[in-house]
Formats: structure tokens, C-alpha cells, sequence
């Protein structure tokens, strides 16, 4: 997948999945979508669409929610657990109901056929925008969970040194000095301390 900063597209375009089982609506799509600089694949049924995303890497996948043998939703769920990336979903006027259902999944819009190139240009800067800044906090989110984790092994550990006879501050000092001296993270000290029986 291409990085982008700050979730901005930049002139060299996306690698995209699309997913119609229309073929005048899948090559109207290409060719918006090869026009405005993207490269494009196209898959004519979310099966289809979920083999090319196991062989390749894509910046974002457009799917139309009603398809053959795999529709858009169940395409989106499963890319959501094999292959994160910006989903936008494809829908009739007339699909309400499904667009209510979509909105449990974690897709980042939706385009209303017939698509426009203004509608299709802004709903790819912003699904894309908001894809990046939902990782972003995904990331903080694992890198606090793992810094609190952490903190508990030191804390019991200083706890079992206490319980040894050492002060707070001791047993601190403790783990820090066996921690510079092994050149290893504290919370790795920390855990051979309460691994020792």
C-alpha cells in the first residue's frame, strides 16, 4: 500500500479495487477513475474482488453493495479482517435499507449511481483522509494498552521486591540498574523478576 502523509492523495494517483457486476457501470468507473491519474482493477463480483485483494495490494476499494456471489457487504467485512483499506460502497438510490445496513460496517462512504467525477473525486480524498486517521488512532490506542500492560509487569514486580524488604524507591533503582546493565527494556527485567519463583 502507498503511505500517505497526513491522508493526503498525491498527484501519482491509488492503486484501486472496484467491484461492479455491471460492466457499462465497472468501465464508466474505470475510466473516471484511470483519468484522474489512479491504476484500477476491476472485479465483476466480490468474489473476484476478494482474490485480486489476497494477490495484491490496494489503496482503496470501491463496491457495488449488490452483487453475485459475494455482495459489497460481506466483500467489506471480510476485507475489514484480511486487508484494511478505504472502502466506499456503491448504491442505488433505491438501496436505503442496505445503506442502513452498511452503516455497521467499517466502510468510509458511499456513492449513489450514476456516479459523478466531482461526487467520485471528494469521496476519495475524504474516505481515504478518514481511513488514515482511524489507523492513526487504532495505533495510539495498541501503543497505550501496550504502555499500561507494561507499567503493571514493573509495578508487581517492584511489588515482589518490596515484599523482599526493599522501599518503593529501591526497588526501582533495582530494576532500572539490572536494566541498564542487561541493556534491556525495565519491563523485560520486570517479568524475569515475577518469573523467578
Amino acid at each position: 500500500m502507498t503511505e500517505l502523509r497526513s491522508g493526503e492523495i498525491g498527484d501519482w494517483g491509488l492503486e484501486i479495487l472496484i467491484a461492479d457486476d455491471e460492466p457499462i457501470i465497472r468501465m464508466g468507473l474505470k475510466a473516471m477513475l484511470q483519468e484522474m491519474g489512479h491504476r484500477v482493477t476491476a472485479a465483476s463480483n466480490g468474489r473476484e474482488a476478494l482474490r485480486l485483494a489476497r494477490r495484491q495490494q490496494f489503496d482503496l476499494a470501491i463496491l457495488d453493495i449488490k452483487m453475485p456471489y459475494t455482495d459489497g457487504l460481506q466483500t467489506a467485512r471480510t476485507l475489514a479482517l484480511t486487508s484494511p483499506l478505504p472502502v466506499l460502497l456503491l448504491t442505488a438510490f433505491s438501496e436505503r435499507d442496505l445503506v442502513e445496513e452498511a452503516s455497521d460496517l467499517p466502510i468510509q462512504g458511499y456513492l449513489v449511481k450514476p456516479v459523478q467525477p466531482g461526487q467520485l473525486l471528494a469521496s476519495i480524498a475524504v474516505a481515504h483522509k478518514r481511513f488514515v486517521e482511524a489507523q492513526a488512532r487504532a495505533a495510539q490506542t495498541q501503543q497505550l494498552a501496550q504502555q499500561a500492560e507494561r507499567q503493571q509487569v514493573i509495578d508487581r514486580a517492584k511489588g515482589k521486591l518490596m515484599a523482599g524488604g526493599l522501599s518503593e524507591d529501591a526497588a526501582h533503582r533495582v530494576l532500572q540498574r539490572q536494566a541498564r546493565n542487561g541493556r534491556r527494556p525495565m519491563h523485560e527485567v520486570a517479568q524475569e523478576i515475577l518469573d523467578a519463583s
